[in-house]
């Protein structure tokens, strides 16, 4: 359990920090747009009231305290699951990576009443209008992580 404990600080350390810098310290929040590498890599400022595309999004305190014990809930199934059904090194960083990025996103809701999302990427004629954050990264790559690298059980 070490190893999910300190992958899950180290995501949700760098997701915070992100934010910070991208949001405060380089003042995306009043800036809106910031072009690095465009049309690769922009940031874009995006405060997101529901989950993934925007899907369940409303300003609505019910909603957000809501998403808030789903995602908390989501991290105890996680880390139950890996502690009743160990499995390598590699399942206990892709949990570590789920649940760091799903208590990154939880202390934005806390904080802000949204998640803050600023990462956009585009390519090859497709613009994306879609923004994301390192969060959201992580628990993306923990989730397929955890069900390829979940130990099979085979039927005895």
């Amino acid at each position: 359990m070490k190893t999910v404990f300190w992958t899950a600080f180290w995501v949700f350390l760098v997701d915070q920090a992100t934010k910070y810098l991208v949001v405060h310290w380089m003042d995306l929040r009043t800036l809106g747009t910031i072009e690095v590498a465009p049309p690769l890599l922009t940031l874009r400022m995006a405060w997101n009231y529901g989950i993934n595309f925007g899907l369940l999004a409303g300003d609505s305190p019910l909603t957000r305290w809501i998403l808030i014990a789903v995602a908390v809930a989501i991290s105890c199934a996680v880390l139950w699951w890996v502690h009743h059904e160990p499995g390598g090194k590699w399942q206990k960083v892709a949990a570590g990576m789920l649940v760091g990025g799903a208590l990154g996103n939880v202390v934005d809701r806390m904080l802000y009443g949204a998640v803050a999302d600023f990462i956009n990427t585009s390519c090859c004629g497709f613009n994306n209008p879609y923004a994301f954050n390192v969060a959201d990264i992580t628990i993306f790559v923990g989730a397929i992580g955890m069900v390829i690298l979940s130990p099979s059980k085979k039927p005895a």
